[in-house]
């Protein structure tokens, strides 16, 4: 059993390794949207926006319902709007631990 959750855990990371997937779903934390309003708001090409949210399908992490010729996507699991918050906080850290090091050179 603890290899399945491990396979699981392999292929939901999968699924959130590309800035676009990422974009998405941080956009989609903030409620349900079209492709259209994706698009719009990602400045990226409809093709390239469906490309990725086909993936994010195939990995059961967002939803989709169609609403008469509309597909309106959402997170299928709220708590990937706290795991992308966890990775934000997980950046900062790293962040503030490379300005440290970085004034540390700098003042010797």
């Amino acid at each position: 059993m603890n290899s399945d959750i491990q396979q699981f855990k392999t292929e939901f990371f999968k699924a959130l390794a590309h800035p676009m997937r990422i974009r998405i779903l941080e956009l989609l934390s903030e409620g349900e949207k079209n492709v259209n309003e994706l698009q719009a708001i990602l400045g990226s090409e409809g093709s390239a926006v469906s490309q990725q949210l086909a993936v994010l399908r195939a990995k059961n992490v967002v939803t989709s319902v169609k609403e008469g010729t509309t597909v309106i996507y959402a997170l299928r699991d709220p708590l990937i709007k706290e795991l992308l918050a966890v990775a934000r906080q997980i950046f900062d850290n790293h962040l503030v631990s490379t300005i440290s090091l970085l004034e540390g050179i700098r003042s010797e």
